[in-house]
């Protein structure tokens, strides 16, 4: 099945840029059924198979468990899937580079063409709005809608002192998205020390984030980022049960 094919290949290449660690996932929405979506169990990203890939349904409800563990936060996956019918991937991450963005109130703006995507706006999730005290994890139904009406219509939005979560049409542009958001908050963090705190950054202005619209479809990009990854996979062979 290719939907389930490209998520593997989504986990294995967002991995293999550093931009998920061994706690982030991806998720698909079904393309038989827009009422489910597919996520991998707990399991770290650069060892998924397509024989770890569970479906859901929108509550997060596992339509064949058997013995394996899901992941705590699957709710990210389904209430934004409820929130947002046009969204059929959804990547969260811990991407190092975002962390300080969300934990001060320095936004993401744009200044990379392929990244022009923030400027339509990245909100920041505060999870004590909601509840107190937590892990930070998005770990019940509740939490998970607060972040999907955070997310809004927008492309991503940040979890404060946790990470982020990126969405998009398919897998390959939220996969694209994810990589882009982390080379474009390096990018910035770079500007902004090199231009000092009296500077000036030039930031793309809201007609050129309009006319790079076409630039983020990562088309070129997945089909590179996809035969490379594929290729090692399939290099792999089956993982051997007693690993």
């Amino acid at each position: 099945m290719r939907l389930i094919e490209d998520l593997v290949v989504a986990y294995r290449i967002l991995a293999d840029y550093a931009v998920i660690d061994a706690w982030g996932h991806v998720s698909v929405r079904s393309d038989r059924d827009p009422s489910r979506y597919y996520l991998a169990r707990a399991l770290a990203p650069e060892l998924v198979t397509p024989d770890d890939i569970m479906e859901y349904d929108l509550d997060s409800h596992p339509i064949d468990l058997r013995d394996r563990d899901m992941v705590s936060e699957r709710y990210i996956h389904g209430e934004i899937y409820k929130a947002r019918p046009d969204v059929h991937a959804v990547v969260h991450s811990h991407t190092p580079s975002l962390i300080p963005f969300s934990v001060t109130k320095v936004p993401l703006r744009p200044l990379f063409a392929i990244a022009a995507f923030v400027g339509e706006g990245i909100p920041n999730f505060e999870i004590r709005t909601v509840q107190k005290g937590s892990n930070l994890l998005i770990n019940t139904p509740r939490l998970g809608k607060a972040l999907a009406a955070t997310l809004g219509k927008k492309p991503a939005a940040l979890l404060r002192g946790h990470g982020v979560v990126v969405v998009g049409d398919d897998v390959r542009r939220a996969a694209g998205r994810s990589i882009y958001l982390d080379l474009t908050a390096r990018l910035q963090l770079q500007a902004m020390a090199l231009a000092g705190p009296r500077g000036r950054i030039n930031y793309l202005d809201r007609q050129e984030v309009k006319a790079s619209a076409t630039l983020t479809d990562f088309s070129r990009a997945w089909t590179l980022w996809r035969a490379k990854m594929l290729a090692k996979v399939r290099s792999e062979g089956p993982r051997a049960a007693a690993e």
